[in-house]
């Protein structure tokens, strides 16, 4: 059996918070554009991006993976932007 090094178990927790994100939003207990849901994936593409830097790398895995980072960073901007810019609007009054 070949022995499991710490960046193994840096991709293993990445997979686990990958997955357990889906899982969670699945069952409403996330929200897709929620910041806890968007740093599960953010951490976790990380953590499977160490392994495979550190380990056996693998291009089309690492290219996801770094898509996926990405995509959640923008969704972590996006939610950013979008909650500072309710606080700068007034509200809407109809006379």
């Amino acid at each position: 059996m070949t022995p499991l090094f710490w960046h193994d178990w840096v991709g293993y927790v990445g997979v686990v918070l990958v997955l357990l994100a889906f899982l969670l939003l699945q069952a409403q207990k996330l929200h897709g554009n929620g910041l806890t849901y968007q740093l599960m994936n953010i951490a976790g593409a990380l953590g499977v991006m160490l392994s495979l830097l550190f380990g056996s790398f693998n291009l089309p895995a690492f290219v996801m993976e770094a898509a996926w980072a990405g995509i959640g960073i923008y969704g972590v901007l996006h939610g950013m932007r979008l909650r500072r810019g309710k606080r700068t609007v007034a509200p809407h009054t109809d006379l």
